[in-house]
């Protein structure tokens, strides 16, 4: 049977700057280990610490630019694309340009502190 979300967990986020996660799918609102899906706004200015996720992200950017930094370059991700990104990649998350962005991450499994594996020299970005 169908089930409806009809509001989601707002969680803390990481990062030098305030960011509102909304979580409709996960281990916090629905208890879902399998997948999770939340909504991001991000400031402009924000940048999180560098990571090693061990889940696969898919991100869709509804509104601005969110850049996705990893060992080899930096990808811009404009309003209407996407990125994805592996298991096991290093990446860091910004949104540096003027009104910030907003986005939604889909990960798999579901986002956990447990498995984002953050970059120890960047515990001063929280």
């Amino acid at each position: 049977m169908p089930k409806l979300i009809s509001t989601p967990t707002v969680i803390q986020a990481a990062g030098n700057k305030p960011k509102k996660i909304e979580e409709f799918v996960g281990n916090v609102n629905t208890e879902t280990a399998e997948i999770s899906v939340a909504k991001m706004t991000s400031p402009e200015g924000w940048i999180e610490p560098g990571q090693t996720p061990g889940f696969l992200e898919i991100t869709y950017v509804i509104y601005g630019e969110l850049h996705v930094e990893s060992k080899e370059n930096i990808i811009k991700v404009k309003q209407g694309q996407s990125v994805v990104v592996e298991p096991g990649e290093w990446v860091r998350y910004s949104t540096p340009n003027p009104g910030g962005a907003e986005y939604i991450a889909i990960c798999m499994p579901a986002f956990s502190s447990d498995t984002v594996h953050r970059d120890p020299e960047d515990d001063t970005i929280v």
